[in-house]
């Protein structure tokens, strides 16, 4: 049975996201010194703000986390590897990948084998851990179950949902997203060994929803309400 957990516990489940394309160096600064505050796992950050993210974290057990090929994994598997090489030596541990949807959803699953597995020999190699973000609004449960599977065999750190940009074009040519579900969670958790981590990220804005997909076997979440869902878990 799982044991209730502390604010430090879920502190420690929340990376921070700082990726919002509209967002200044105020805007980052502002959020690395919350994220610090709160002391949680990470800042998710943009690649060139690893720097100032590792000036404001200094001294605290708050990591740095950067995203490659966000958000929609279309760069090339070498651009990837560089990029990601020199996150980790910039002062990234924690790298946050996008797989190419496009190769996904069109069955090339060698292509998408080895640009998961490139990525992640480079990773391990300089001392991170690497995160596979799936973008589950775009896919099918066998796209999902596919991906678990390569990722489970590579032996990622993590597999994650969504990058909370992977907005679905609809019949009226507006735009959705839904990112986090219960379905998929669940489906992630039971196609993965135990070994390779789940990230939830979309949707995780309340303690509510925290609690709840820690329950569904969650050990990390992308929030951008880390405050709020803190100051609540604080009361209550």
């Amino acid at each position: 049975m799982m044991t209730t957990p502390t604010v430090h516990d879920l502190a420690k489940m929340i990376d921070h996201s700082l990726l919002h394309p509209t967002m200044t160096d105020a805007d980052l600064r502002k959020g690395c010194e919350l994220a610090r505050q709160y002391d949680v796992a990470t800042v998710c950050i943009k690649p060139y703000a690893i720097s100032l993210a590792k000036d404001i974290l200094a001294g605290s057990d708050v990591k740095v986390c950067a995203v490659i090929g966000f958000p929609h994994g279309n760069s090339t598997t070498g651009i990837k590897v560089i990029e990601a090489e020199a996150a980790v030596l910039a002062g990234a541990p924690e790298i946050d990948m996008v797989a190419n949807c496009g190769k996904v959803l069109g069955g090339d699953w060698e292509y998408v084998a080895r640009d998961i597995r490139l990525v992640n020999e480079i990773v391990t190699a300089n001392g991170g851990i690497l995160k596979v973000i799936f973008e589950n609004d775009f896919l099918n449960d066998e796209h999902i179950i596919k991906l678990c599977h390569i990722c489970s065999e590579i032996k990622v750190a993590f597999v994650k949902t969504s990058t909370g940009y992977g907005f679905v074009k609809t019949a009226n040519g507006d735009y959705n997203y839904k990112g986090a579900t219960e379905h998929h969670l669940k489906l992630m958790r039971q196609h993965c060994p135990p070994t390779v981590q789940i990230k939830a990220a979309g949707g995780v804005r309340t303690l509510n929803d925290l609690l709840k997909v820690r329950a569904l076997g969650v050990t990390r979440v992308g929030a951008t309400a880390t405050a709020q869902i803190l100051e609540d878990a604080k009361k209550r």
